[in-house]
């Protein structure tokens, strides 16, 4: 397995048999020209996670990919080939499956209504598993080798965050969701992970593919 950061919670995983893009959002446009996609796939329906600009020219780009998306995505964006993926639901993609869990967005204020969120699971044999939370740190998937760490959002405080990655246990993560950060702030969230953790993280700043141990 390869995973490229490329900006927030964009990311590019590719194993032996696939080739998917996670949460392709409007803080980053790294992803902007990819092609060769078996698919893309979002975890929820807020613009930092689906570009709703750039995403359609995207798809266009990329005919034979699987278009995996948070329910509440299928019903707010009229994309093309959208194929919802709910909780504890999974879908097999050329030996990878990708699994998704939880359900629900992270709380951020008691008045703003709840929307969906899934958290998605990417495992193949022989390769780590991946787990990607997109806005929510209440799915704690077992077995998982590396870990997406949300970094900061309006949603969560390092202290939820620091439980959730003791709860999740991978081995190995990398910080993602970090575009309202400046330096200090991400570098003060990186450096106390694993101070406080068992997760040891690589900074994969400057989408440069990376194979983990």
């Amino acid at each position: 397995m390869r995973l490229t950061h490329l900006g927030h919670s964009a990311v590019l995983v590719e194993t032996a048999g696939a080739r998917v893009l996670l949460d392709p959002g409007n803080f980053s446009a790294e992803w902007h020209d990819l092609t060769d996609l078996d698919a893309i796939c979002v975890t929820h329906l807020h613009p930092d996670h689906i570009d709703p600009e750039h995403v359609p020219a995207l798809i266009a780009a990329n005919p034979g990919a699987r278009v995996l998306v948070e329910p509440g995505v299928a019903t707010t964006y009229g994309l093309d080939r959208a194929e919802p993926i709910a909780a504890d639901t999974a879908v097999s993609l050329g030996g990878l499956t990708i699994a998704a869990v939880g359900g629900l967005h992270a709380v951020i204020h008691r008045d703003i209504p709840q929307i969906g969120n899934v958290g998605l699971v990417l495992s193949a044999e022989g390769e780590p598993t991946f787990f990607h939370p997109g806005d929510s740190l209440a799915a704690v998937p077992s077995g998982v080798d590396v870990l997406g760490v949300p970094a900061y959002g309006p949603w969560a405080a390092v202290k939820e965050t620091i439980e959730f990655v003791r709860a999740v246990g991978a081995p190995q993560g990398f910080c993602i969701h970090e575009g309202l950060l400046n330096e200090r702030g991400w570098a003060l969230v990186f450096n106390r992970i694993p101070e406080l953790t068992s997760t040891r993280l690589t900074d994969l700043r400057g989408a440069s593919a990376w194979t983990p141990a």
